[in-house]
């Protein structure tokens, strides 16, 4: 038998309370039809997210011959360090040596220890599996894989040098800038495309030696004075697509983003998929075209450069003594080409370049296994071979990443090498092409010159 307190017997739930109970009961059915329908991927729920972070023993990744190289390897979870979990290792160098091994981590992590005697870089591969002997796996740009550290260390890496490049390097190039100069400078299009107050846009087309124009995005402050404004041309990464633009980038200078290949901008997506697939399919890598330095994909781009800074100095706006020259990836390629064939380059600045030490598997350096495949023929435009020219006054600014082989640190640093001018060099601990480790660790090695 039940009891009850008195005032609530027979007594009828009134008409507000049962709206309020009835609105209860339906939102608590529309949640459970919701937990019901969704997958767990697209419940706004947390889940675990897992990373790894690494670091060395001293501030710089730069060791003496034979020296202990000591890494410290940490997995992640909620970016707080967990136990329990084996790190699986693969040691790899320039040097030839490979090894790996495993152990179970703490909060501390594990150790690695590995040394080289010769002067190049080690790399260092690291993945998790769980107790359960399964990969701790995270999420990178939208994608599931497996949680990675991929990082290095080096010895020497300013005694590092490709191979000699031909004796008729500079005939060469004198002769590719003769033919050049045999196609007038002529502006094909000029078409406005944005505008505000201060700032406008253009798509541009200028004629070009090569077999396409030059390609791009011009913006610049309405009204400039003559002499007024510094300079910058910005080139792009690996793929075909648009040039782009931003009013903001061209408020207070010249700003020219030209596309890698002379094609139309501001098209559709199908029209940059269908070059991709056909006449653009894996351009720069065709070993029958990179036999000879006059058929490879490499010297039609390198004309688009000197001709796209040649169009810049063209302008009445131009200062005359401010000339940048910028990107990432090819486009860090492209910014290393245009200080070494234009000694009006004042400032470049290459994140992670392309193609640097063109012949790095004939001296048996590491590489990954995206890259281009060494001729003779190419080392007429191997950057590092280039850049020996540029101004003694250009200033560089480089970037190498310690885990990146397919732009490999030991390139980036033979690139840094031979630049004559002031430099610096920012090298990233456990950053790849596609992937910058959270919090990574950095050291800057700056030169100065005397000139």
């Amino acid at each position: 038998m039940s009891t009850r307190s008195p005032h609530l017997q027979n007594r009828s739930p009134c008409p507000m309370k049962l709206i309020h109970i009835s609105r209860r009961v339906f939102l608590f059915s529309l949640f459970a039809l919701c937990l019901s329908v969704l997958t767990p991927g697209q419940l706004a729920i947390a889940e675990d997210t897992f990373a790894m972070w690494g670091d060395l023993n001293r501030q710089t990744a730069i060791y003496n011959a034979g020296e202990e190289m000591v890494f410290t390897v940490k997995l992640l979870k909620n970016d707080q360090p967990v136990a329990g979990y084996t790190l699986k290792w693969e040691r790899t160098g320039d040097d030839g040596i490979k090894q790996n091994g495993q152990a179970v981590s703490n909060e501390n992590g594990i150790q690695i220890v590995t040394s080289t005697q010769d002067p190049g870089f080690v790399r260092i591969y690291v993945t998790a599996t769980d107790p359960d002997g399964q990969k701790v796996m995270t999420t990178i740009k939208g994608k599931d894989k497996p949680v990675f550290f991929d990082g290095g260390a080096c010895v020497a890496p300013d005694k590092l040098q490709g191979i000699a490049e031909p004796d008729d390097f500079d005939a060469f190039w004198q002769k590719q800038k003769q033919q050049l100069a045999s196609v007038p400078m002529k502006v094909l299009e000029m078409n406005m495309v944005k505008e505000n107050d201060t700032v406008i846009a253009y798509d541009m087309k200028i004629a070009c030696a090569g077999g396409m124009p030059v390609s791009g995005y011009l913006v610049m402050p309405k009204d400039a004075k003559a002499r007024s404004l510094a300079a910058e041309v910005n080139f792009h990464g690996y793929g075909v697509r648009s040039a782009n633009y931003n009013l903001g980038r061209g408020s207070n200078q010249i700003y020219f983003n030209i596309n890698a290949h002379g094609i139309e901008n501001g098209q559709p997506k199908d029209y940059y998929t269908q070059l991709q697939k056909g006449k653009l399919r894996g351009y720069g890598f065709s070993m029958e075209e990179n036999a000879d330095p006059q058929t490879t994909y490499f010297n039609g781009m390198y004309m688009r450069v000197m001709r796209a800074l040649e169009y810049v100095k063209s302008l009445p706006a131009w200062n005359g003594k401010n000339l940048k020259a910028t990107g990432g990836s090819q486009g860090g390629l492209q910014a290393l080409v245009a200080a070494g064939l234009d000694t009006d380059v004042s400032e470049c600045s290459a994140w992670s370049p392309w193609c640097c030490d063109f012949g790095r598997t004939e001296l048996k350096r590491m590489v990954g296994g995206w890259y281009v495949k060494y001729t003779p023929a190419l080392l007429y435009f191997d950057p590092i071979n280039l850049v020996k020219r540029a101004n003694p006054n250009c200033q560089l600014f480089i970037v190498a990443n310690l885990g990146d082989y397919v732009c490999p640190p030991s390139g980036v640093w033979i690139a840094y090498n031979n630049f004559p001018g002031p430099k610096t060099i920012e090298t990233r601990q456990g950053c790849e092409h596609g992937y910058t480790m959270k919090n990574y660790p950095k050291f800057i090695v700056t030169t100065k010159t005397d000139n």
